[in-house]
């Protein structure tokens, strides 16, 4: 399943300055969103399809690097943000 390039939109409240903005997904923080995260695991930045996939994947324990798209200038940010999955519309299912 193709995940890095699709365009989402933010409807958390972590990320204010994000909320109702277009966002375009461009890596996962495989289960940086538990408790227990392990930021120096092996798994723990995915920016391939194809590893992503091989590590189940999106989950309702990951976070998402976004960018979001910025109107005025017709681009994505250079800027990032980290999300939850499960605050994208595009993952929204993944709430338990």
């Amino acid at each position: 399943m193709k995940t890095l390039g699709i365009v989402t939109t933010y409807h958390g409240t972590e990320h204010a300055y994000l909320r109702g903005q277009q966002v375009r997904i461009i890596a996962v923080f495989k289960n940086a969103a538990r408790p227990d995260y392990d930021p120096d695991a092996e798994d723990g930045f995915l920016n391939d399809d194809d590893a992503i996939a091989r590590c189940g994947g999106v989950t309702a324990d990951d976070r998402v690097e976004v960018q979001p798209w910025i109107e005025k200038e017709g681009r994505f940010s250079f800027a990032s943000s980290d999300p939850k999955a499960i605050d994208l519309a595009a993952f929204a299912h993944l709430v338990r």
